[in-house]
């Protein structure tokens, strides 16, 4: 199912070029509605719960986490993309140097919890960043390069908290159609991936096929949300 894009490998600097070029139609300009739709199952009536956000972008999801009180901390390649996202939603922000990960920046902001790490995510960890009561990951797995699936949900797991809830957004579609990025993410592979440690609960499947999709050439395109929680020891 997965074998047409086994092999596929976008390089660190491809996606430095969208965002430097602004071909960025992954971006979304709203908040993701089934991050809203599902807050209350993230957040299970926590306050101040410190959110994840691997490959975050510019996603407003931050600053609306953020303005709800929670803490955010984000990792992206793209200086631009931090830099806008700061800009674009009137925020002010300081910069510094990573100790722990050379050439690394982490941009915080001054009026809200927010702290955004400019770095490959591989080189992050919980040393630098700890752990986290709640992960959003909504164009992340699908973003990466297959072949770094098994180091990306080791570097999760190792993310989460015990009382984590991990929100993932994947995507199902004919990979003979259509050689991502978005890459494809069937249920089996989220389960192989975050079973053994994990429960993994599918919340909802949705049609969300566009013409925009039509244009990649996909007939269908089908939206997974799934919950992970650590299994209790």
């Amino acid at each position: 199912m997965l074998a047409p894009q086994a092999d596929r490998v976008m390089a660190i600097g491809e996606w430095e070029e969208r965002w430097q070029e602004d071909r960025i139609g992954f971006h979304q300009p709203n908040v993701h509605k089934m991050l809203e739709t599902y807050i209350d199952k993230v957040t299970v009536g926590r306050a101040g719960v410190r959110f994840f956000f691997p490959l975050c972008g510019k996603a407003l999801d931050m600053k609306w986490l953020a303005d709800m009180g929670h803490s955010v901390v984000g990792v992206e390649i793209s200086e631009k993309a931090i830099k806008q996202f700061f800009e674009e939603n009137n925020m002010t922000y300081s910069e510094e140097a990573v100790p722990d990960i050379p050439g690394a920046k982490v941009y915080k902001g001054s009026e809200r919890n927010i702290s955004l790490y400019q770095c490959d995510l591989f080189n992050f960890s919980s040393s630098v960043g700890g752990q986290f009561g709640a992960i959003w990951d909504r164009g992340s797995l699908v973003a990466i390069n297959p072949r770094d699936r098994e180091k990306y949900a080791a570097l999760i797991t190792s993310l989460m908290a015990k009382d984590c809830r991990y929100l993932l957004d994947t995507l199902l579609y004919n990979p003979e159609l259509y050689s991502g990025p978005p890459f494809l993410v069937p249920d089996e592979q989220v389960q192989s991936l975050y079973g053994n440690s994990c429960d993994i609960e599918l919340l909802q499947t949705e049609d969300v096929l566009t013409e925009r999709n039509r244009g990649w050439g996909l007939d269908y395109l089908t939206e997974h949300v799934h919950l992970i929680t650590p299994k209790s020891s």
